[in-house]
């Protein structure tokens, strides 16, 4: 195949998507990574020395690779095939390999460390940050390893990066292979007619009776939430939470995946170092060693499990019976509603998509002074999907973004913000940050549009926090711009700290409005939807907590002679923190995304110590009026624009004025006292 006739390898400023076919992905990668280590050789061969001889040749290489990649990665997320499948596991060894053949490269090494030694007191901080950064990962890289012990960190990483991938596959084959047929109608009592409507029409699409409910996000937490019928509940729950286990098909199976993937982690945390794999996690983040994040799980655990254990036997009261995991969320919606009179289901109509999005660019406006436009004209790989421009207050182009909010087939659950492009502005080498924000809402009917929950206009406003943190960036070098370098533990404040915004009354009337006479939400529903804030937040934190402790014990314990010790592990967090015991059938590790094929193993601690970052930073905006131009231009500067480019305390401090504190977080959820 011709170079150029290869949609991967065009230099364009978005990618071809309708261009892009399987048998592209193997040969534009493998064209990159020659031309990527050629040109390292010739750079290391001319004795090329210094910042602009080394650093800035290698983030124009590190960049072109990123994006050539890019869309790859996100199609395999998106619009899953067999064949797409293959070429992308293909093509996963050989980007492990090349990434830590350069983090292992004792040459390169060298020529950072001599950018230190003599040139560090002319840099930028931002160039400092850079160098600092890069020296540490080839530390943890094991480049001053023994030539046969760096060769086993690369076999370790490449079997790493395959056995994640499989496990990725095999929770998303499980989640499509399950349905529930029913024929009678008195099991959908309670549920949304919109999700009924769906199921109907997935039956006719199958040339069925009755209803056909496939097992994605939208559909489970509708049935957990709203189905009268205990046993469609308990259905729905059982098939989730067993997804990729020994419990259903063995060709999906996800348990010795786990063992490989703790063990594999364990000897590459060893070989570089470290006692343990959380160890090594922690030489990224914010927090010291794992006694300090241990001491702040079971500090909050200590905060939060008498309110849970109150709220519990409270719902257990309301129901008059006792409850197991696939009622808890029937029974609290109930509660909720006739305690607060409100429920998520009946606001739906209040916060039609158009409008969410509207008002949520409206306020991205406010703060920061950016507007946000549709651009049409842009090729995207699904008919759902669509593309939008920020420009800066001066007219300027900032980035864009694809948007891809509804729940289908062959398309991973969950929500995510990922990077498309980073931004590069250097010699020879300029482009904008683009992103994609993905969701996974219920589709739009044929007359109107998709309704979504508040939960939902939270996960929404959450992924466009990212977002914000990836395109606002100032930083011109890819490695340390917008999310890059950004250590895990403080890569969510910008994105708790934009929920905190879907909550306040100067917010909710520009995101909501009747999907049928465009009223906003009336001011005794915004009170009542407040007040559901703190409700059961006991509950909701140690179900939190019991998943970042099982993460970090996981990592910071295991040991090759006794294994991971999975589900011993996760009954002793259980018996330490939760208060809704599941029954002995649930394997919730089994699709553990996040930990197993995600970004946060050792780290799905972040999403607490990020909520103290993120409700003490949107303290400022309490105390300064929510959108008081000083404060978001601090926080813009300070926080957003600086990306992975300062210490992520010090920029918290520069902001803030001062450390963060626990007080605001406790505050918010209504358990300070």
């Amino acid at each position: 195949m011709a170079r150029m006739d290869n949609p991967l390898l065009h230099e364009a400023s978005l990618p071809a998507f309708l261009a892009i076919r399987p048998e592209h992905i193997e040969p534009a990668v493998r064209q990159v990574l020659g031309d990527n280590r050629q040109g390292l050789q010739e750079l290391l061969d001319s004795g090329a020395e210094g910042w602009d001889g080394i650093v800035v040749p290698i983030e124009r290489m590190q960049h072109r690779l990123a994006r050539t990649w890019s869309p790859v990665g996100h199609l395999n997320g998106v619009a899953n095939s067999d064949e797409l499948r293959a070429a992308y596991n293909t093509c996963l060894p050989l980007l492990t390999a090349y990434h830590t053949e350069i983090a292992q490269n004792a040459a390169l090494c060298s020529a950072y460390q001599r950018i230190k030694d003599t040139q560090y007191a002319d840099l930028q901080p931002e160039q400092r940050k850079l160098v600092d950064n890069a020296l540490r990962d080839f530390r943890l890289s094991g480049v001053a390893l023994a030539p046969d012990r760096k060769q086993r960190f690369r076999e370790l990483m490449e079997r790493l990066s395959t056995a994640q991938a499989k496990f990725d596959e095999n929770v998303l084959d499980a989640t499509n292979a399950w349905t529930r047929v029913v024929e009678d109608r008195a099991e959908l009592a309670g549920l949304p007619a919109a999700v009924v409507a769906r199921a109907r029409a997935e039956a006719e699409k199958n040339g069925r009776s009755g209803w056909v409910f496939t097992l994605d996000a939208p559909n489970y937490q509708a049935v957990l939430t709203h189905a009268e019928d205990r046993q469609l509940r308990l259905d729905f729950y059982t098939a989730w939470l067993t997804r990729a286990s020994e419990q259903g098909p063995a060709q999906w199976d996800n348990t010795a995946l786990i063992e490989e993937i703790l063990a594999l982690r364990h000897e590459a945390a060893q070989l570089a170092g470290f006692a343990s794999f959380a160890d090594y996690s922690l030489a990224t983040k914010m927090a010291r060693d794992p006694a300090e994040v241990l001491e702040f799980l079971r500090r909050l655990a200590r905060l939060c499990r008498p309110a849970a254990q109150r709220e519990f036997a409270e719902l257990e009261t309301f129901a008059g019976t006792r409850l197991e995991a696939w009622d808890v969320a029937f029974h609290s919606e109930r509660l909720k509603r006739e305690r607060l009179a409100v429920s998520e289901e009946e606001l739906r109509p209040y916060f039609p998509l158009p409008r969410v999005l509207q008002g949520l660019f409206a306020v991205a406006q406010r703060l920061y002074g950016v507007r946000i436009e549709e651009r049409k004209a842009v090729e995207v790989y699904h008919p759902d999907v669509s593309y939008y421009d920020i420009i800066g207050s001066e007219g300027e182009p900032r980035g864009g973004f694809f948007l891809d909010l509804y729940a289908r087939p062959r398309k991973r659950g969950g929500a995510w913000m990922d990077e498309c492009m980073g931004r590069i502005n250097l010699p020879g080498a300029h482009a904008l940050p683009v992103a994609y924000l993905v969701c996974n809402f219920t589709p739009p009917g044929p007359d109107r549009p998709s309704l979504l929950t508040h939960y939902e206009v939270l996960t929404l406003f959450h992924e466009f926090g990212h977002g914000l943190h990836h395109m606002l960036t100032r930083v011109n070098f890819p490695s340390v711009a917008g999310i890059n370098g950004v250590p895990w533990d403080a890569v969510e404040l910008p994105s708790q700290f934009m929920e905190n915004f879907a909550w306040r009354a100067e917010v909710l009337p520009l995101i909501s409005g009747h999907v049928e006479t465009g009223e906003p939400l009336p001011l005794d529903a915004l009170r009542k939807l407040q007040a559901t804030r703190s409700f059961q937040a006991g509950l909701q934190s140690v179900r939190q907590l019991e998943f970042a402790l099982f993460d970090f014990r996981l990592h910071a314990e295991f040991s090759p002679e006794h294994g991971s010790r999975l589900m011993q592990t996760l009954a002793q967090v259980r018996d330490e923190v939760a208060v809704v015991r599941p029954p002995a059938f649930n394997r919730f590790p089994h699709s553990f995304q996040h930990i197993f094929s995600g970004g946060y193993a050792a780290g799905y601690y972040s999403y607490k110590w990020a909520e103290v970052l993120s409700a003490d930073a949107f303290g400022a905006f309490e105390e300064s009026g929510i959108f008081d131009a000083a404060t978001a231009r601090r926080f813009l500067g300070s926080i957003l624009e600086r990306g992975g480019s300062r210490d992520a305390m010090e920029a918290f401090v520069e902001f803030r004025g001062r450390k963060p504190e626990l007080e605001p977080l406790l505050r918010q959820l209504g358990l300070a006292a």
